[in-house]
């Protein structure tokens, strides 16, 4: 048990954020699949897996991406693998989207869609205001993805493999450029962040630094 709790410290304390990859390297499919896997298994609130992982390959669109991704500028040109996360619109209970998903993925009958359509709607709006404006819904949505980033760099790690977040990037140019590629359907998706996967062209400069547990947690 000793040795687990190590490996896990050791997979946290290993990431970084990295601006420049080896280019010259690339993560295997297997690998690669293994990461998009821990987005896909990712928990969700009301297990709603509000999200789609776009993997952009293709050099000529990452070069149409760089003049709107301030953050992404080194990642770009060098990662093996960059993927912009998108978060679900309009995720309500009588979305055809949550409906398909009680209905086909998570196999309920008609009863136990209606009583979880209640639940949803009573914490969606009662408990989490969500119906203020389609914005407070979206950015609900866009929590999620968060964890499914944060599963998927954490296994990048512990394969050895690198990765960065980024946030940095005009979010409605994103869209609209990939919109109008075909890429993504902007009626139902808007990009929540970005990640750039690969193998580090130079190690760190300087060892993580973090604030202390007892600066973070509290016990009560």
């Amino acid at each position: 048990m000793e040795d687990r709790r190590q490996l896990l410290l050791d997979t946290f304390n290993y990431r970084f954020a990295t601006k420049r990859f080896d280019a010259s390297k690339k993560i295997s499919e297997a690998d690669f699949n293994t990461i998009l896997e821990t987005g896909r298994l990712s928990p969700s609130s009301l297990g709603f897996e509000p999200w789609q992982f776009v993997v952009i390959q293709d050099p000529a669109i990452r070069a149409a991406l760089k003049p709107m991704s301030w953050g992404a500028q080194g990642q770009l040109d060098t990662a093996s693998h960059f993927v912009v996360i998108l978060a679900r619109k309009n995720v309500r209970p009588e979305n055809n989207y949550v409906q398909h998903l009680l209905r086909d993925v998570k196999h309920m009958d008609e009863t136990m869609i209606q009583q979880m359509s209640e639940k949803t709607t009573s914490f969606q709006d009662k408990n989490l205001n969500l119906y203020e404006s389609e914005r407070a819904l979206w950015d609900w949505a866009s929590k999620q993805t968060y964890i499914a980033l944060g599963n998927m760099m954490t296994s990048a790690a512990f394969l050895g493999i690198d990765s960065c977040p980024i946030e940095g990037f005009q979010y409605d140019e994103v869209a609209e450029l990939l919109s109008e590629k075909g890429i993504i359907d902007d009626e139902n998706f808007a990009p929540s962040v970005m990640v750039a996967f690969g193998y580090r062209e130079e190690d760190p400069k300087r060892e993580k630094t973090r604030q202390t547990q007892s600066e973070v947690v509290k016990w009560v």
